[in-house]
């Protein structure tokens, strides 16, 4: 995340998670902008570290493809 709009096309895709998975859009949240780490952002949402783990990880490659396919289309035009 180097530029303005690096960080624009996060909150982008992030808003879109957040409407289809906004638990999962939580973790990553408590992650990524509050600095928690996976125990303690399992702990505050109340679920095991396993769950978070596989939140975390599927929230990480869903987020990596909607960044890349937000390339693809800023490479395009």
């Amino acid at each position: 995340m180097d530029s303005p709009d690096d960080m624009l096309d996060l909150d982008e895709a992030l808003t879109r998670f957040a409407a289809k998975e906004p638990a999962k859009a939580d973790l990553v949240q408590l992650r990524f902008f509050v600095g928690l780490n996976t125990a303690e952002a399992a702990e505050a949402l109340g679920i095991s570290l396993a769950t978070a783990e596989r939140w975390w990880s599927y929230s990480r490659t869903w987020l990596y493809c909607e960044l890349q396919k937000g390339n693809e289309d800023h490479a395009e035009s």
